[in-house]
């Protein structure tokens, strides 16, 4: 998509913290975005456990993150 810290990688990063994996779904990449929204939902919809919550928020911190520092491969 961009370089490092460009518009696109803005959006993106902006993105997650509404819909994790969303990020990376505009980015083009399907497969970060899937494994990021399962863990995420799958972590806060076990809220109650208290220790899949504090990973579903780490890996959310970690979506946002990864969608900020993206850098295509091309």
């Amino acid at each position: 998509m961009s370089q490092q810290g460009s518009g696109g990688n803005v959006i993106a990063a902006l993105c997650n913290i509404f819909f994790p994996g969303l990020g990376q779904l505009v980015q083009g990449r399907i497969l970060a975005a899937l494994v990021f929204a399962i863990l995420v939902f799958g972590g806060y919809a076990l809220w109650f456990l208290v220790v899949p919550a504090v990973i579903g928020a780490v890996f959310h911190l970690w979506a946002i993150i990864d969608a900020a520092r993206y850098r295509s491969g091309g």
